[in-house]
Parts: structure tokens; sequence; C-alpha cells
């Protein structure tokens, strides 16, 4: 059964076509030398085309192998192209965060982030998820800050209202049904060098997406992901920088319209 499985991947994928036609050419043959059905001739032809078919796969596979040595050295040397691993959006974040039991999450404004998800945090935290979240404080200077590294230093008013709908929605989620003592907010009196969203960092199978914050660029933010088994030392790394940049923050109070059950 677990060959069929495998079979049928395979051929859905288009995958080790030539491996599966040579098995099966030979099978045939084999049969039909058994049998007498064909000539001599015939076999020996039909022989000579399997091996030929054969040896096309393995030529392919050896190209393969030759372009993945070579990707990789090319990784070895700094070489490797920023596509690999630079993205311009975290890629199935909803249904990451759908899953996990402790979030984290730095920004600027976040008013992107927290309106994609707040659906999502929402139901977390009713399951018994934690969720910290650390933006600019719309009180203190860093919009000012913000709109200067954005190349806009007259448009602070606009991360202020960006930051007003987001501390909104973090009301929202801190009031939410079950979601007592489980959301936890913090301002900020800088800006963050990079956006963070951890999933789950003190487990195993946990997650951090890094954006790299642009100044007023139209195209987005380029993003990329660590995880522990394959980026163990910047995994840490950047989930040091959240506790660090955590640590700074100002809680959330009753002044900020939240109730003292939403901050630590």
């Amino acid at each position: 059964m677990r060959f069929l499985r495998r079979l049928r991947a395979d051929l859905s994928a288009g995958q080790n076509l030539e491996i599966y036609t040579t098995a099966l050419l030979s099978l045939v043959l084999a049969v039909l030398g058994v049998l007498g059905t064909v000539g001599g001739e015939v076999l020996a032809a039909a022989t000579l085309a399997t091996l030929a078919l054969l040896a096309g796969g393995t030529l392919g596979s050896r190209r393969q192998v030759a372009e993945l040595i070579a990707e990789v050295r090319a990784r070895g040397r700094g070489e490797a192209a920023v596509d690999d691993f630079l993205g311009r959006g975290r890629v199935r974040l909803p249904e990451q965060v759908r899953e996990a039991q402790d979030i984290r999450i730095v920004g600027v404004t976040l008013s992107r982030t927290l309106r994609d998800l707040v659906d999502e945090l929402q139901r977390r935290v009713a399951a018994g998820a934690v969720v910290k979240v650390a933006l600019i404080d719309p009180a203190g200077s860093a919009p000012e800050e913000a709109a200067r590294r954005s190349t806009i230093p007259d448009r602070a008013g606009m991360y202020r209202n960006r930051l007003l709908a987001s501390v909104d929605l973090l009301r929202e989620l801190a009031e939410a049904p079950g979601a007592r003592g489980r959301v936890e907010v913090r301002f900020l009196d800088f800006v963050p060098a990079f956006g963070l969203v951890l999933l789950d960092p003190e487990g195993p199978e946990g997650r951090i997406h890094v954006d790299i914050y642009s100044h007023g660029s139209a195209s987005g933010d380029a993003v990329f992901t660590v995880l522990p088994r394959r980026d163990g030392e910047w995994f840490q790394h950047f989930r040091r920088e959240f506790d660090s940049v955590w640590e700074h923050g100002r809680p959330a109070a009753g002044t900020d319209g939240f109730a003292v059950a939403a901050r630590v």
C-alpha cells in the first residue's frame, strides 16, 4: 500500500517517470521473452531502447545533482540569490497562527498585520493561547521618528491614525471572551529596526517571520523566516531581539484604554 501511495504521488507530480517507464518496459520484455511472443531481434531492439531511456534518466539525475552541488557551494561562498531566502510576504501566516499557542508580534503600527489576523487571534486567545504585541506609542515621539525614517517627515499624523486603529483592535482583542490575562500589549518609545512575528518560539516547531522595513517603498517589505532546527543561532538571535524590545516597552495601562488584565 505504501508503494502504491508513493507511485500515485510521483505520477501526479510528474516525478521519477523514467524509472517507472523503464521498470514497466523491462517487465513487459521479460514476459514477452518467456512467452516467445516476439522474436529475438525485436527483443534486442526493445532492450536497447530501454537502456537508452535508463541512460537518459541517469544523465538527468546527474545534472540535477551537479546543479544542487553548485548551489550549495554558492551558498557557502555567500553567493546565493536573494530570492532564495527573501519574499514579499509571510507565507501561510493565518494558517500558522491558527495552530500556535504562543504568539508574539513586534512592529511599527501593525495596522495591516492586526487587521489580517485579529479574527484568528481572537479564536486562538479563546482557545487558551497567549498573545503579546508591541508597537510604537501613539502618545510619544515615535510617530515622528517613523515618519522621518519613511522619508515623509510631515506625515507623522498618518502614523498616529494607523496606531489608533491598531490600538482599537488590540483593546477589542483584550476584552474578548476568554482573553482575560492572555493578551499583553506594550508601547515603544522608539521605532523597531524590523518587524517580528514569533509563533511558539520556545518549542522545536516554532518559527519567526522577520520583516525588513523599507523607506517608503510601495512594493512592500522584504520578509524571511527562521526556524529553530535549521537556523538555530539566528533563531535564538531574533528571539532575544523580541525579548529586548519587549523589556523596553511600556505596558498598556488604563490611561491607554486597557484594563489591568491586559498587561503584566
